[in-house]
């Protein structure tokens, strides 16, 4: 029997996979006729010159999505091979 997961981490638990997913990928290739902005703010990023708020509140509203699914699939991964275990 797994070991009951951190409360921490329980809401992620809760947000459902596909529209999860979904989301993640339309906010982070928006926009779609253009140079996604998730990519120009990385780009920014491992230059050194995401330095503008507005840069700044840009690249976070394009990247948590992504992020959180990040999250998300790790906690499947780790869950399964426990499980599997």
């Amino acid at each position: 029997m797994p070991a009951e997961p951190p409360r921490s981490l329980r809401w992620l638990d809760r947000v459902p996979l596909t529209p999860l997913l979904i989301a993640a990928v339309l906010l982070g290739l928006s926009p779609p006729l253009a140079e996604p902005h998730l990519w120009q703010k990385l780009k920014l990023l491992i230059a050194g010159q995401l330095i503008r708020p507005v840069d700044i509140f840009d690249f976070l509203m394009h990247a948590i999505l992504p992020f959180v699914l990040a999250l998300k699939l790790l906690r499947l991964y780790l869950r399964r091979r426990t499980t599997l275990r």
